[in-house]
């Protein structure tokens, strides 16, 4: 993959209310994570670094023990290993997740 079309990705949901559009190479992953209003993303921790940014309207997301309102422009940092969660409001959201290796659960 030289280039990528979000809109030309499989979507696939991984929560009731939230999908996800993913792009892979050999070292890095990108999803593209679409939020409904008042989806969740359970508290969950996984390997992969994971580094995102908000794209599109706001949500809530916790990190370890810190909590805080994630909007357009904002970036976020999940070290390996480091319970995270992610609370939607208001309308629609879209964030830009980043994984480092890829993360294969999503390659299927």
């Amino acid at each position: 993959m030289g280039f990528i079309e979000k809109d030309s990705l499989r979507e696939r949901e991984l929560a009731p209310g939230v999908r996800i559009r993913v792009a892979w190479g050999e070292k890095t992953m990108i999803s593209f994570v679409h939020l409904s209003p008042d989806a969740v993303i359970p508290t969950h921790r996984h390997p992969h670094e994971q580094m995102g940014m908000g794209l599109e309207g706001e949500f809530e997301m916790i990190i370890g023990d810190v909590k805080r309102t994630v909007k357009k422009g904002d970036a976020y940092l999940v070290p390996s290993n480091v319970e995270h969660s992610v609370r939607n409001y208001g309308g629609p959201s879209l964030a830009l997740d980043i994984f480092s290796p890829p993360r294969e659960d999503y390659m299927s």
